[in-house]
């Protein structure tokens, strides 16, 4: 037991994290590897690797990035601020190298082969990002000299660019949406919420006409008729043939035929093999999460924590309302993974990055005491002698 008299880091880090926020992330993360034993096997058979390959690979990913979380949530905000820089710029560079040097996945350059795993840098892109531009816009508050909308404008276009390059629509899409989330958060007028709107209109437009796959994409959530939709079609099949309770653990279908059900489409294989009540629990885990987040952050009297802490939870349940439609056939595919549930070590430590910079900005900091004036008139000893003075 760990006295509140205790001041090492340890002892402030337990009695200054938000438990619950931690409790959900563990959860999450554990249940990520619960679930790869219904939904991994079957496709660890069609590539002809041992029956848990990715299970394991998901468990030893676990340990690791459950310790980054935790190293990383006993760290002040100031170190945040150092480490998402260090982290920008290293994914900036590899996303660069992963166009020249990438593993080509499904027409899609994402991926830098490590030999043991493969690294998709632009995961990683995401928490910093947020966490950058957060602290540009609440010293460009705190300083009206500091020009930091221009100065995050200039990063999200740098980052789109290089997502847009891969081709990455989905995350392209994510980002545009964290980008724009914190500039309403700030404070931003009417008139240049209107002007993000048109733009973002544009963008997706433009990405409609000009890219084929996003082109493709649309036109078969639109018209089913006019293109390939076994991938969606079956995930909500499975929602149907699960019903409220599930048919049981290994008695689901759906895994067996879907090529990526073990990540993109493992809510579909939750649905049939466990039912609807789980998933519905699992949302509420999500939805806790994004909530109990956005409450901290609006308790916050730092203006830089209050904008990361909000980025980070919005961007962190976007990604899991983005890849649940796209399951429930609500969005066209988008290749969105569902944060610590889905199998991928860079998927894996991404989130658990993020619930580290959550866990560490959401951190109880102690309140300013406002001293009041206080004139205290010398006494002499022979007046505390005086009756009716005590």
């Amino acid at each position: 037991m760990v006295s509140r008299a205790d001041r090492g880091p340890l002892a402030e880090w337990l009695w200054t994290v938000d438990h619950y926020l931690l409790a959900a992330f563990v959860l999450l993360a554990i249940g990520g590897v619960v679930l790869s034993f219904a939904a991994s096997p079957p496709v660890a058979e069609r590539l002809g690797v041992e029956s848990f390959y990715f299970v394991k690979r998901q468990a030893i990913f676990l340990l690791p990035a459950l310790a980054m979380m935790i190293g990383l949530s006993l760290m002040s905000p100031r170190m945040i601020r150092r480490a998402a820089l260090l982290i920008l710029i290293g994914s900036l560079a590899l996303m660069v190298a992963t166009l020249f040097l990438g593993v080509e996945v499904k027409g899609g350059r994402r991926w830098i082969n490590l030999g043991f795993t493969t690294l998709q840098p632009s995961e990683f892109l995401k928490p910093a990002f947020v966490v950058i531009v957060a602290f540009l816009l609440s010293e460009s508050g705190r300083r009206r000299e500091v020009p930091g909308a221009l100065f995050s404008a200039l990063i999200f276009a740098v980052a789109a660019m290089l997502l847009i390059a891969q081709p990455d629509f989905g995350q392209t899409m994510l980002l545009a949406l964290a980008w724009g989330a914190l500039f309403f958060i700030n404070g931003l007028p009417w008139i240049a919420i209107i002007a993000l709107a048109v733009v973002g209109l544009v963008g997706m437009s433009s990405a409609y006409f000009l890219l084929p796959h996003v082109t493709s994409r649309v036109n078969r959530f639109l018209d089913p008729e006019s293109g390939d939709t076994f991938q969606v079609d079956t995930a909500r099949e499975a929602f149907l043939s699960g019903g409220w309770f599930g048919k049981g653990p290994g008695e689901g279908i759906v895994k067996r035929i879907l090529p990526d059900s073990h990540t993109d489409f493992v809510f579909s294989v939750v649905a049939e093999e466990f039912g609807i009540i789980v998933c519905m629990l699992m949302v509420v885990l999500f939805s806790f999460i994004v909530l109990r987040g956005l409450r901290n952050a609006a308790r916050d009297q730092d203006a830089f924590s209050r904008l990361a802490t909000s980025g980070l939870v919005i961007t962190f349940g976007l990604q899991a309302t983005i890849n649940l439609m796209v399951n429930l056939n609500l969005l066209p595919a988008k290749g969105m993974t569902l944060p610590f549930i889905s199998y991928g070590g860079s998927s894996l430590f991404s989130t658990a990055l993020t619930a580290g910079f959550i866990l560490a900005l959401s951190r109880r900091k102690p309140r300013p005491v406002h001293s009041e004036s206080v004139t205290i008139s010398r006494v002499s000893p022979s007046s505390l002698m005086q009756p009716g003075i005590r």
